[in-house]
Order: structure tokens, then sequence, then C-alpha cells
């Protein structure tokens, strides 16, 4: 009995010893999942932490600053001279060619053998003769009206003093004397002018000094711009032959929008670029021209444009080879400073309706409003609100707040 109650308390031991470590096991893997929510958790709260924004960014500098009006320009002779023919003739042939040097009063640019007077045939001579004809009876059928108007006009003047006729019948004779007057002189003139047509017909021919070749000299020193006449050929009077313009004399012509028009005034300094030399032409404004035209941009929108005059001050040995109608480029200096506090313009944006900006403090965005001044397209002059040094960030677009995180990175 004894060995029986020692065997069944062997074998609770044993089986109490068997169940221990199983209970263990039991609980800790009843915690294992709430560790594991508890680690995804702070894994998932580790993603969503904001990070710090990367930004660009800039300081707030003193220095030179310059507002320019950018635009195309071409140049141009300020004194051109066509030069014409002087009378109706045979134009020799031209032998010279655009770029052609010429001086003043020595140089010859054309020579013309005037042409005879057209002579009448004999048809129309003897049409001619008969409008002569024609003429001469109106003129002596003219001279009796006017004989007896005047002779009529003399009678009732005499009645008039006696009082025989009244003011009206002496006022209609003096109107009809001074038609048939007005009548004479029209006969007398058409008459003159169909003789002068016979007196062409017997013209002896011209005598050797008319004949002489008229030659044509140069007005003025420089070169040839434009030959408009070049072979030989009957040209008309007036009819443009060469044109001549001094190269060391040119100017600018800028077209710029009317309200950038509007503040440049003469004297204002002018650089041109591009033009293909190595340095930029120096010019000054001359002249701004007070009427502005219509003209279609590049992308169909209609602009408003004033033509800017400008003189060239390079000497003329710097830019021997720029010629009429050459592109440059035109930089007109409306405004200029030293020592001025500024900001590239990506660092600034509009907060309602004042200019604000986003100066980095510590490792945060601080938005901070702003007086701005002029700017000059990539930097603007900043009248209160920043200080020299301070950092501010470029482009901060919707992704920057007020007091958020950023990170400064390097361009």
């Amino acid at each position: 009995m004894t060995e029986a109650k020692d065997m069944i308390r062997t074998a609770s031991t044993l089986v109490g010893a068997a169940n221990r470590p199983r209970k263990v096991n039991r609980h800790v893997r009843r915690w294992v999942p709430y560790a594991g929510a508890v680690i995804l958790m702070l894994l998932i709260g580790f993603g969503l932490w904001p990070k710090p924004v990367p930004v660009e960014t800039s300081s707030a500098q003193i220095g030179f600053l310059r507002v320019t009006v950018n635009e195309e320009g071409k140049t141009r002779i300020h004194n051109r001279y066509v030069v014409a023919a002087p009378v109706t003739g045979q134009l020799h042939r031209i032998p010279f060619k655009a770029g052609a040097e010429v001086k003043a009063g020595e140089t010859v640019v054309a020579v013309l053998d005037p042409a005879p007077p057209a002579l009448l045939d004999a048809r129309t001579r003897t049409l001619t003769e008969a409008r002569r004809d024609t003429a001469a009876a109106n003129v002596e059928k003219a001279g009796v009206s006017h004989s007896f108007a005047r002779s009529e006009l003399r009678r009732l003047q005499q009645l008039y003093s006696e009082k025989t006729v009244s003011e009206q019948d002496l006022e209609n004779a003096q109107l009809r004397e001074a038609t048939a007057m007005k009548d004479l002189a029209a006969a007398e003139s058409t008459l003159r002018q169909v003789e002068a047509e016979l007196a062409e017909f017997q013209m002896q021919p011209l005598s050797a000094s008319a004949r002489e070749p008229q030659v044509v000299k140069a007005p003025v020193t420089g070169r040839v711009l434009k030959v408009f006449e070049e072979n030989a050929r009957v040209v008309t009077v007036g009819t443009p032959l060469i044109e001549i313009g001094d190269l060391s004399d040119l100017e600018v012509v800028v077209e710029v929008l009317s309200r950038d028009g509007a503040v440049i005034i003469p004297g204002t300094r002018v650089e041109f670029e591009q033009w293909g030399g190595s340095k930029p032409l120096e010019g000054r404004v001359r002249l701004v021209e007070p009427a502005a035209f219509t003209k279609i941009s590049a992308l169909g929108v209609e602009e408003q444009r004033v033509n800017v005059v400008a003189d060239l001050l390079t000497p003329v040995e710097e830019r021997a080879n720029l010629g009429d109608n050459f592109r440059v480029e035109a930089r007109i200096v409306v405004w200029e400073g030293s020592e001025i506090l500024k900001v590239p313009v990506g660092a600034l944006f509009r907060q309602g309706e004042d200019w604000a900006a986003f100066v980095i403090e510590g490792r945060r965005a601080r938005l901070c409003r702003i007086k701005a001044g002029v700017s000059s397209g990539t930097e603007t002059q900043i009248i209160d609100g920043l200080k020299p040094g301070e950092q501010v960030i470029l482009y901060p677009g919707s992704r920057v707040k007020d007091g958020q995180r950023i990170r400064p990175i390097s361009i």
C-alpha cells in the first residue's frame, strides 16, 4: 500500500514537472502579438513622422543692381542720300557695286545723255494747225465780245451818272464785261499752247553744248548702299539711281513696349551686345518717338511698341565691320545703384497684396513680410524685411509652410 502511494506521488511529481515549462511557453506566446503590434506602430509612426523638406537656399547680399530694358534693335545710317536722274535721257551703265567708296564732289556716280525732244509727225502737225486756227478764231470772237461788253459798260456808266438806269443794270454790265475779259484771256492761253506745240515741230537740232552728257557726282563721302539702276537704259527725270551713306554715322533703332518707352528718357545709357564683336558697344538714347504703333508678336499677341533711337558712342575703329540694318541686342539702363540689398527673384512670392519670403532660422522656415523695390529680372531690391546675410528659400511653392523643418541642399 505504501509503495503504491509512493509510486503515485512520484508520478504526480513527474507530471507537474512536465506541465510547468508548457505553462511558461504559453504565457510568452500570449504577449508576442502585442509586442509585434507595438513594434509595427513604432515603425509606422517613424515612417509617417514629417521629414525635413529639401530646399534650395540663397542669401541676401549687398551689391550692384541694374535694371535694363532688353530688346532687339537694328542699325541704320542717320543721313542717307538717294541720287536721282537730273534730266530725261540715256543712262550709261553704273560701274559701282554696294560697298564701293565714293568722295563728295569727286566721284562720278552716273552719266546721262540728254534725250532730244519728241517731234510731231505729219498727221499730228495737221491736227495741231487746225487747233491753232480754231484757237485764233476763238481769240477773235472773245475779243469782239469783250469790246462790245466794254462799250456797253461805258454807256451804262454814263446813263447811271444821269440817273436814267438802275444800279442793278450797271452791275450786270460790269459782270458781262469781266466775263468777256476772262474768256478772252482763256482763248489767248489756248492759242499760245498750240503755238508752242507747233514750235517743237520746227525746232532745230540740239546744239553741241546741249548734247553733252550730264555728269552726276557723289553728294557726300561714304559708301554705296544700293544701286537702283545698274544697266544702261532710258530714264526719266527724278528716277532713283544710287543710294549713298556714311557708315561712320550710324544710329540704332530699338522697338520697345510702350510701357517701357514711357520710362526711358533721352540721355539714357545703352549697351549693344551680340553685334559680332567681343565687347559691347556704348550708346546713348537720343529720341523716344512720340507715336507708338501696333505690332503682332511671335505668339500672335497685339503689342503697342515705340521706337527708341540711340546714337553709337563707341569709336568707329572699334566697330569698323558694323553696317546698315545690322541686328544688335540692346540693353537700355533705366536704373542702377551700388550698395543695394538684393535677393534672387525666386525667393519672393505674393502674400495677399504684399511680398513675402521664407527665412531660415535654425532648421525651420519662417515667413517674413518683405518690402521690395526695383527688379532686374534676376534680382530684386529689398527695402525692408531682410538683413544682409540672412538665408532665404528659393522657389518654396506650396510644399514649404511657416515653421516647417527644412533641409538645405546645394546646387
